[in-house]
């Protein structure tokens, strides 16, 4: 864009616009072929009105043009609340207010992220069918106004939604499957929760509060996993009166003695029923955070994936061969730092002075054969086991041969250091032998226990 034409829009100069197309005629569709900002994106950023409004005569288009950051003049003035701009703009057409820009957002999703109260109002009034568009992740409006923590724009937003009749909204679902429900819940805001099901502002009977999203979590499910506070007591009785059941996938004394399958009648019993639930829930809450994080994280093949499966087993093979490899290295009580020839040392030894032990030796060895024993064969075991998980987990591999080479080596380094640091030459070769044979152990008695 010109410079000079960009100056007259930065500072709203109208006189000095007109003149500079009275001096080229063309200088405004050159603005439109260049990258960048169009007159029009300046001025709204700028907050002229007037000039905006001399620009639109001159040419209606650059109000639907995006700039190279995703904006077109409406984005700018929605996000910046300037209302008589945003007036101004859609004089050039309704349109406008469906123009997606980057991530596929449009002007009101801007306003509802920024709170712009009285723009919100104009933006909808002049196309309520912008309340239904959604971001390339799938968030609504009112999905960005809770992430946002815009409580003021969300009950403005259920106002015209009403006034619209397009109520269905609310149960609009963002690319995880979470409802603004879910993500009230999460991010404890619960005057946005109260506000949905007390009643008032809307008919709470059109929230779905048992809806699941794709982790499988209701929002009462979401409560339960979030650390408690003050307050999620009360929360969990406003979810259960408007008809939350328990929460699938927390099998604990709460819900021992609930129905598995809930009734829909409303008899005497159905109420008490709920009623018990509502108070054990709120007991759960208070008293039984642990139980429930502890259920939560159990493995659920119908939850998670083999790949992640996976990389957690890697992980923790990883940890206790590093952990057994290092004890044997540093066996307890740790290890002689000379030489003992004494006959008359506390620890015994032998008439003809033969060494009652060596530098670099195990103490625990010499002082306590039978606990160096099992030492050795437990964390042995241990070792081993690892290296086979590591060897089954890495099958199919790249660079499979290199793979192989390594673990042989380490097994053989492990064995060195075990050698060395035993104190007694037949235990040396025992354990020697074991680990010879350990392997072969390890996979005969895992495909036995399998089977």
């Amino acid at each position: 864009m010109d410079h000079r034409l960009f100056e007259a829009s930065y500072t709203g100069n109208v006189d000095q616009l007109y003149s500079l197309v009275k001096e080229n005629v063309l200088i405004l569709n050159t603005a439109s072929l260049v990258e960048g900002d169009n007159p029009l994106h300046v001025a709204s950023m700028a907050g002229h009105v007037n000039f905006v409004r001399e620009v639109l005569k001159l040419r209606t288009e650059f109000a639907g043009e995006l700039n190279q950051d995703g904006f077109s003049p409406l984005h700018i003035a929605a996000a910046r609340g300037d209302v008589d701009i945003v007036r101004e703009l859609l004089k050039a057409g309704n349109h406008l207010c469906l123009v997606k820009g980057r991530e596929e957002r449009i002007p009101l999703h801007y306003t509802a992220i920024k709170g712009r109260s009285e723009v919100l109002k104009e933006l909808v009034s002049a196309c309520p069918d912008s309340v239904e568009e959604v971001t390339a992740q799938r968030e609504g409006v009112l999905h960005l106004a809770v992430k946002n923590s815009q409580f003021e724009a969300l009950k403005l937003l259920v106002q015209q939604l009403k006034r619209f009749n397009k109520e269905q909204v609310l149960n609009c679902r963002d690319g995880q499957g979470n409802q603004i429900l879910h993500l009230a819940m999460a991010r404890k805001q619960y005057e946005v929760i109260k506000f949905l099901l007390s009643g008032e502002a809307v008919d709470k009977n059109l929230i779905e509060v048992n809806a699941r999203n794709e982790a499988g979590l209701t929002p009462l499910d979401i409560l339960l996993l979030i650390n408690n506070e003050a307050g999620d007591a009360e929360i969990a009785e406003i979810l259960t009166r408007s008809g939350a059941t328990r929460p699938m996938g927390f099998p604990s004394v709460v819900m021992a003695t609930e129905d598995p399958e809930p009734r829909i009648h409303q008899s005497p019993s159905h109420h008490q029923s709920r009623r018990t639930w509502t108070d054990r829930c709120i007991s759960f809450l208070k008293v039984n955070n642990e139980s429930q994080w502890l259920e939560y994280f159990k493995y659920k093949k119908e939850r998670d994936s083999p790949g992640d499966l996976r990389n957690a087993l890697l992980v923790v093979a990883a940890l206790i061969t590093t952990s057994t490899y290092q004890a044997v290295l540093q066996p307890p009580g740790g290890l002689w730092q000379d030489d003992s020839r004494s006959s008359n040392s506390s620890t015994g030894g032998t008439n003809n002075g033969t060494p009652l032990h060596k530098a670099g030796q195990s103490v625990l060895g010499t002082e306590r054969p039978v606990s160096y024993i099992l030492f050795l064969i437990f964390n042995t075991v241990g070792f081993f086991a690892s290296i086979q998980m590591i060897y089954i987990l890495t099958s199919g591999f790249p660079m499979q041969r290199e793979l192989r080479v390594a673990l042989i080596a380490l097994i053989a380094t492990y064995d060195t250091a075990m050698g060395s640091l035993t104190p007694n030459t037949f235990f040396n070769y025992f354990f020697v032998g074991l680990t010879i044979v350990l392997p072969f152990i390890i996979a005969l008695i895992s495909q036995s226990v399998r089977k």
